[in-house]
């Protein structure tokens, strides 16, 4: 079921975002060569545990991880492992969900793992760009086509292909709600978007192929080429949206 937030929902969807992207951010500083994914898991919980908040990820459908951490050719949901050691040159996308008193925040950024390759310095880029390009212009009465021909224009634009077999979705109570979010498609089609409705924005761009290999939680490019990952939720306006993944200037959430 479709929902839409009201003033007390999005004000709880913006603690969770904060801390969200926070965490994000924390682990970003301790990506380096020679490190585990799982000890980059551990400094996300750490820090959204002591925000008095909750990872969502953990535990999910019996998801090990509080984040998906996810290198090179695994697109997404790659779990946190002691045995995925990071080397120089790879990149890795981090996705990350927090729950603050029952509401979520979701975000993801890709992360260069020391000097990367020209090829994956323009996908990191390029990753961004499509999700900058699918706010262009979204409002109430926007259509769910608008954003993935967005995300799809500009990542073919570049050589590079979008994933079709995963894409965003709603977001609110819970982590996934509807509707799903595809990052393809053709403008002016789909159902229309209204003001109050949460959703996470999530281009998944390929270097190559857009066709994915699945294996349980693991996602990766068919081809084996790398791929990015750059996510954020966002609030439908009645003149546009509003990120609701980002920092806020208070941190004395105690009195919301």
């Amino acid at each position: 079921m479709i929902t839409t937030k009201n003033q007390k929902e999005i004000e709880l969807m913006k603690i969770a975002g904060d801390i969200t992207i926070r965490a994000i951010e924390e682990v970003g500083k301790h990506i380096r060569p020679g490190i585990s994914t799982k000890e980059l898991d551990k400094i996300a919980h750490d820090y959204i545990v002591s925000r008095g908040a909750k990872p969502s990820c953990l535990g999910y459908q019996g998801f090990p991880g509080t984040i998906c951490a996810s290198v090179d050719e695994v697109v997404v949901h790659g779990i946190p492992s002691d045995d995925i050691i990071l080397q120089e040159g790879q990149i890795i996308s981090i996705d990350c969900v927090a729950s603050y008193k029952g509401y979520h925040g979701d975000a993801a950024r890709t992360f260069a793992v020391g000097n990367i390759s020209e090829e994956k310095q323009k996908l990191i880029k390029v990753t961004e760009e499509c999700f900058w390009k699918a706010l262009e212009g979204l409002k109430d009465g926007s259509r769910l086509g608008d954003i993935g021909a967005a995300v799809q224009k500009n990542a073919e634009k570049h050589g590079f292909g979008s994933v079709r077999e995963m894409g965003g979705h709603g977001i609110g109570r819970h982590m996934h709600e509807d509707p799903f979010v595809p990052m393809f498609g053709t403008a002016g089609t789909g159902m229309k978007l209204k003001t109050g409705m949460t959703i996470a924005i999530e281009p998944m761009i390929t270097a190559g192929t857009w066709e994915l290999r699945l294996n349980g939680w693991d996602a990766r490019t068919k081809d084996g080429r790398p791929s990015a990952h750059y996510e954020n939720t966002v609030l439908i306006k009645d003149d546009g949206v509003e990120i609701l993944t980002k920092k806020l200037e208070a941190n004395n959430f105690e009195q919301r």
